[in-house]
C-alpha cells in the first residue's frame, strides 16, 4: 500500500482528499500546517506528498524547499493559484508536478500512478555507465556522478536525465519527454522545461551555456557528449 502524506490548511479539502484516496487504496495521512507536515515525513516517511502552497506559517514554497534538502520525495503541489509564475516557483523550489484546485480525483490517482511508475523505473536498455564528458549515470543505481562527485537529484530529475541519456545526440521534443517520463499526453511543457533548468545547474559548468544537455531551438532538447 502506497503511503500519501497531505499538507493542506482547509479543512474540508484536506479531508476530502483523504478519504478520496482512502477509498483508492492509498494510506494517508493528512496535516494542516508545513510544520507539522515536515516533522511528520521525516518520523514516517511517505511515497509521495502533496503540499498546498498557501498554508499558515511556513507556506508551500518554503515546505517544498525544506523537504528537498533530505528528501528525494515525489512532491505534487494542489493549489488554487494557477499563475505562471507561482506554478514556475514551485517547480523551481523541487516540485515533482502540479495541479490547479479543483482537483478531480481521477486525474490525481493517475498521476499519483505514474510517480510510482517513474520512481521504481530504470532505462529501458541499462548499463553499468552511461558517461557524457565528466558526467557519469548509472541507470541500475539510480545514481549520477559529475567529476567522481555524487550529484543530489529528484527521482524525476534522474528519469528525465535518463530518457536523455538513452537516445544520446538525439533531439527529444517536450512533448515527447512529457509522455515518455511524466506519461502525459499533451501536458504542460513547463514541467520539462524547469526539470531541464535544475538539471543544468546541478550538472553543467554554466547553467546558461551548457555543453551536455543543450537545447535545440524549436524542436526540443538533447544530451550530447
Amino acid at each position: 500500500m502506497s503511503a500519501v502524506l497531505v499538507i493542506e490548511d482547509d479543512d474540508r479539502i484536506r479531508l476530502s482528499l483523504v478519504l478520496a484516496l482512502e477509498d483508492e487504496g492509498y494510506a494517508v495521512s493528512g496535516v494542516p500546517t508545513a510544520e507539522e507536515g515536515l516533522e511528520l515525513q521525516r518520523r514516517s516517511p511517505a511515497d509521495t506528498v502533496l503540499v498546498d502552497l498557501m498554508l499558515p506559517g511556513i507556506d508551500g514554497f518554503e515546505c517544498i524547499r525544506q523537504m528537498r534538502r533530505t528528501d528525494d520525495v515525489p512532491i505534487v503541489v494542489i493549489s488554487a493559484r494557477d499563475d505562471t509564475h507561482d506554478i514556475v516557483a514551485a517547480l523551481e523550489a523541487g516540485a515533482d508536478d502540479y495541479l490547479v484546485k479543483p482537483v478531480a480525483v481521477k486525474e490525481l490517482t493517475a498521476r499519483l500512478r505514474a510517480l510510482r511508475r517513474r520512481a521504481r523505473a530504470v532505462t529501458p536498455e541499462a548499463v553499468p555507465v552511461l558517461r557524457f564528458g565528466e558526467l557519469e549515470i548509472l541507470p541500475e543505481a539510480g545514481e549520477v556522478r559529475r567529476r567522481g562527485e555524487p550529484v543530489a537529484v529528484t527521482r524525476t530529475e534522474f528519469q528525465l536525465l535518463c530518457e536523455l541519456a538513452d537516445h544520446p545526440g538525439r533531439v527529444l521534443s517536450r512533448q515527447q519527454l512529457l509522455q515518455r517520463v511524466w506519461e502525459y499526453d499533451g501536458g504542460d511543457e513547463r514541467l520539462v522545461d524547469v526539470h531541464v533548468g535544475r538539471l543544468r545547474q546541478k550538472i553543467e559548468d554554466d547553467s546558461a551555456a551548457p555543453q551536455h544537455l543543450v537545447t535545440v531551438r524549436g524542436l526540443g532538447y538533447k544530451l550530447q557528449r
